[in-house]
């Protein structure tokens, strides 16, 4: 099997575990290195271990070799489209964390960018990789939970003050940070809301004066969802679920990420549809997973023409604006 040469650009994002995940799947990638821009070096240090034994590389050496197939843009978010439309022009095919920068304007050049040269824009919504989530929404779009009339979706998490105060570098907070996930399996499952109420605070607690609580009502012609995120919940993270109901049936997926001591991760859930005497409960729990493999993988497929991405140019820009509208921008 061809492996994709792929190299990284960026270290000042959370997601430094991605660049693990790539040499985790040495019959995908061939892991060319990555790259440290110059706003980031002396930052960041505290995340160099995940990258103990890859080859530094200049953004030029990146950009210039032919035979890097594939860019990972994990850099900070304020740089995301800077780096994207770079390694755009240069031809290489794109993982790029979500939801697409500070501008519109910058993210819509992107993607007319990558429309024009037929390169694969692949943003890190990791859940639509979930084993769990991604077959109960398929299911839900063939229509075997009836017609979808509500979702309640929560991802809340216990960050340091200083982590949730630095989030007011970012719009809108935590619907820039961590709602936005929420919002793309809504609009997957019931397409784009009629109406937005947004009630994005700051709790103020610790000082903190980010706006680090989310919450949003989504309004349907038949139906109202809700997508809530909090980083200042103690047992949060434990909590986040993803729930959907439908006149044939209810599903919950909670907690969506259990992680034990020994690593991977597992995702619970329960469906509850009409059975002969009453309601017919089935709970059940994935395999274990790693969070961003399948994810990875797939952009691997993807680079390599063996697979087409679902998630359009169209899709994903018109998804953004909804996420920006959030976000009261």
């Amino acid at each position: 099997m061809n492996k994709v040469k792929i190299a990284q650009i960026g270290i000042g994002h959370d997601h430094c575990d991605i660049f693990q995940t790539l040499q985790e799947l040495p019959e995908m990638f061939e892991v060319a290195g990555y790259h440290i821009p110059e706003t980031e070096r002396g930052r960041f240090d505290h995340f160099l271990p995940f990258f103990a034994g890859a080859k530094e590389l200049s953004l030029e050496e990146i950009l210039g070799d032919p035979t890097i197939q594939a860019v990972v843009i994990e850099t900070e978010e304020v740089n995301l489209v800077k780096y994207a439309t770079l390694a755009a022009q240069a031809g290489k095919h794109i993982h790029m964390d979500k939801p697409g920068g500070f501008h519109l304007a910058d993210f819509e050049a992107l993607i007319e960018l990558v429309r024009s040269k037929d390169l694969v824009l692949h943003l890190g919504y990791m859940y639509r990789y979930n084993p769990i989530i991604s077959k109960i929404l398929a299911r839900a779009k063939a229509g075997e939970f009836g017609e979808i009339f509500s979702v309640n979706a929560q991802m809340n998490t216990h960050l340091k003050p200083e982590k949730r105060q630095w989030m007011e570098t970012l719009p809108g907070g935590m619907s820039f940070y961590l709602t936005c996930h929420l919002i793309d399996l809504i609009v997957q499952l019931q397409g784009m809301p009629k109406k937005i109420t947004s009630y994005t605070r700051s709790t103020g607690v610790e000082g903190v004066t980010s706006k680090d609580l989310s919450m949003f009502v989504l309004e349907y012609e038949g139906g109202v969802s809700v997508a809530k995120a909090c980083c200042t919940e103690y047992g949060g993270f434990n909590r986040r679920q993803l729930e959907i109901s439908g006149s044939r049936g209810t599903v919950e997926i909670k907690p969506l990420e259990i992680r034990p001591p020994e690593g991977g991760q597992f995702t619970d859930c329960s469906e509850y549809i009409p059975g002969p005497s009453g309601t017919q409960i089935t709970s059940y729990r994935s395999e274990k997973f790693t969070r961003y493999g399948c994810m990875m993988e797939t952009f691997g497929y993807m680079v390599k023409g063996e697979k087409e991405n679902p998630y359009t140019y169209d899709y994903e820009l018109a998804l953004y604006k909804l996420v920006l509208q959030c976000c009261e921008m």
